[in-house]
């Protein structure tokens, strides 16, 4: 069994080793200027280059979308429990909630700085603004989903509302949890990137500001297969966490049948 695992990595890496050959040899055979598409082996010397200053680059948005992160989650965690316990404000805060997510973060970056300046601040909370949302929404969801006659049984055993929240609600929500936690950090490195943007001393949004600037686009794609590869450790990360946390939701599927 544990044999098959590796083996489900080999269609995707046998699609990405084919499309990354069909590029070099497009760019190659009809003569793409450089600054236009580099070639992927253009590409992996402009990474030959800056290998020595990518990993500051790299901490500190990485610092930025895990302080993003757990700033979202602090926040969204208490507000789901909130909502689900108090229905008058659960009718109030979810439309604002969606309504939040309609502000481009684009926009709303450039003001973060001129309100709390052009440190780690501002880029944190660009983070936890984009990782609010699917993390409150879906532990909402997983708690509202809880077996009403489970909740029914332990209130009528005389548990309050707080016991009813920790032993029946929060380990059914746990799921949904992680669910929503793991599409807030395969966004939270992009988050960061782009308030970088805006102004910052290091972070991968300033390396491809300048390398923008520099018509370097071999150094742009570096830091975009690297923003890549930081996102999906971050989701794979989230994975692992899962399973330790809820060991029984990942059984193997003849284990979990008997």
């Amino acid at each position: 069994m544990n044999a098959g695992r590796p083996a489900r990595f080999l269609p995707p890496l046998a699609l990405i080793t084919a499309l990354v050959a069909v590029w070099e040899i497009a760019v190659r055979g009809f003569r793409v200027p450089t600054y236009i598409l580099p070639a992927p082996s253009e590409v992996w010397l402009a990474f030959l280059e800056v290998r020595t200053v990518l990993p500051q680059h790299i901490a500190t948005t990485l610092v930025e979308a895990l302080g993003g992160l757990a700033l979202a989650i602090m926040v969204a965690v208490p507000i789901a429990a909130a909502i689900v316990l108090l229905q008058p404000l659960r009718r109030a805060v979810l439309p604002l909630l969606v309504i939040s997510q309609n502000i481009p973060m684009v926009v709303l970056a450039p003001l973060l700085a001129v309100w709390f300046g052009f440190g780690v601040g501002p880029k944190v909370l660009v983070v936890a603004l984009v990782g609010f949302f699917p993390i409150a929404v879906a532990t909402t969801d997983g708690l509202l989903g809880a077996d009403r006659d489970l909740i029914d049984l332990v209130r009528g055993m005389g548990a309050r509302p707080a016991r009813v929240l920790r032993t029946v609600l929060i380990p059914h929500a746990l799921p949904s949890f992680f669910a929503g936690l793991k599409i807030s950090a395969s966004y939270a490195v992009l988050a960061a990137v782009i308030g970088e943007w805006v102004g910052a001393s290091a972070g991968l949004g300033l390396f491809i500001t300048r390398a923008q600037s520099a018509f370097r686009t071999d150094r742009v794609l570096v830091a975009v297969v690297v923003i890549a590869v930081i996102s999906v450790a971050l989701f794979a990360a989230v994975q692992v966490l899962s399973r330790l946390v809820l060991p029984y939701r990942h059984l193997p599927e003849q284990e979990s049948r008997t």
